[in-house]
């Protein structure tokens, strides 16, 4: 039994879910987000609650069961509080810095990087050395998050780059003479 696929997802204050089929459309005040669910999972809606039952006990349904709720309880909080990467830049001469829908990265690269944020997502920059991205999606925030980070990962000499906000990055000793 999925420990995870028991639990019904509560529908909180704001938000209204419509099932048709296998889709779930999620409305909250920040935005409508949907999910379609596999052949093995029924989806219904019981007390302000979404409710995914699967339709066997084989590996599969199993399976499905509980990623079905976690992407479902993902549509939920998307739509009522949504998601938010924070990260950080370290270097000398690292910055960040909003232009329209465009952010600039001075990463110590002869050149600077433009990198353009897709819709769906909002990139914040509060401080020079400090990157926010927020959305309702949490693939396509972690992916934009991801996407920055690979311009200049943390490094483990000095530990120059661009980091998640309370990564850890393993340092290793220079050379020895």
């Amino acid at each position: 039994m999925s420990r995870i696929g028991k639990k019904p997802v509560p529908l909180v204050k704001g938000t209204s879910a419509t099932i048709s089929g296998q889709t779930v459309e999620v409305k909250g005040p920040k935005g409508t987000r949907s999910f379609t669910a596999g052949d093995d999972v029924t989806l219904t809606i019981e007390n302000d609650a979404v409710k995914v039952t699967p339709r066997g006990m084989s590996k599969r349904a199993r399976a499905q069961w509980g990623m079905s709720r976690s992407m479902i309880q993902n549509l939920v909080e998307g739509v009522t509080t949504g998601f938010k990467k924070e990260m950080e830049i370290q270097g000398v001469g690292y910055r960040a810095a909003m232009a329209g829908n465009v952010l600039k990265l001075s990463l110590g690269f002869s050149h600077e990087v433009n990198f353009e944020v897709p819709a769906g997502v909002t990139v914040l920059t509060p401080k020079q050395t400090e990157i926010t991205v927020e959305g309702i999606d949490q693939q396509l925030v972690g992916q934009v998050a991801a996407n920055i980070r690979e311009w200049k990962k943390p490094e483990p000499y000095k530990g120059k780059g661009i980091r998640y906000k309370g990564e850890f990055v393993f340092r290793k000793e220079g050379k020895k003479k």
